[in-house]
This record gives C-alpha cells, sequence and structure tokens, in this order.
C-alpha cells in the first residue's frame, strides 16, 4: 500500500498504534503494528496488530468478537505513531475493561487503582492455553 513505507518503523519494523473512539474520545487501546498488520487493518477496515510479548500478529476480536471498526487512521507530525479512530464492539481490554486504561495512580498514597467497571469476565471469553 501506498505511504506505508513513508513511516518510520523501529527497529524491529514496528510503529506504536492509539486507537481511540471515534465518537467519544476516549482513548480505548494503544498497541504495536508492522507494515503488514497496518497493511490489513487498512485493507479491511477492522484493526490488526503484532503482538510483542507473543511474537504474532493478531487481529482485534479474533477470539473474543470485540472488533474495533476502523473510521478514520491519522499519522503524527514525526510519521512514527499512528492514532486509529474505532468504533469499539465490546470491550476494548483483554482484562475485560472498556478500555485498557482502567487503573488510576494516586499521588498520596503512592498505589495504582482500578477506576471502571469490568463489562466482562476474561476467563469466560478467552481460552486458556
Amino acid at each position: 500500500m501506498q505511504g506505508l513505507d513513508d513511516l518510520k518503523y523501529d527497529a524491529n519494523g514496528l510503529i506504536p498504534a492509539i486507537i481511540q473512539d471515534a465518537d467519544t474520545g476516549e482513548v480505548l487501546m494503544m498497541a504495536y503494528m508492522n507494515k503488514h498488520s497496518l497493511g490489513e487493518s487498512i485493507r479491511t477496515g477492522t484493526t490488526h496488530f503484532w503482538s510483542r510479548s507473543r511474537q504474532q500478529y493478531w487481529m482485534k476480536g479474533e477470539t473474543s468478537g470485540h472488533t474495533q471498526e476502523i473510521r478514520e487512521v491519522f499519522i503524527d507530525c514525526d510519521a512514527d505513531t499512528i492514532l486509529m479512530k474505532v468504533k469499539q464492539n465490546g470491550a476494548a481490554c483483554h482484562e475485560g475493561y472498556r478500555n485498557c486504561f482502567f487503573r488510576k495512580y494516586d499521588a498520596a498514597t503512592g498505589q495504582w487503582s482500578v477506576c471502571a467497571r469490568r463489562l466482562l469476565n476474561p476467563d469466560k471469553v478467552y481460552k486458556k492455553a
């Protein structure tokens, strides 16, 4: 796809992708894409990523059914970060929350605490290997 070569991927061929709700502006998650997963995301209209921990390509919602329909794709001024505005279907977080940013830091206590409601039990959605 034209334009994908113009982006600045890191030494591992990855680029960070911020995923944002197209209607509310809520930041849902941040993940990494390589040229293939970005191309597939654009081609199919649903998000695809590269898992650094599992070293494999994956489609968002492939196991859970909680897909992300891409509405718009942006790059930042340095061409080294992607922003995708999506329609989120279900929970964005694999831990069952609407977004992956469900823990908030309390400077007074020095602790992280859950600040959101869990939408689903991930054990019932994701099969453990």
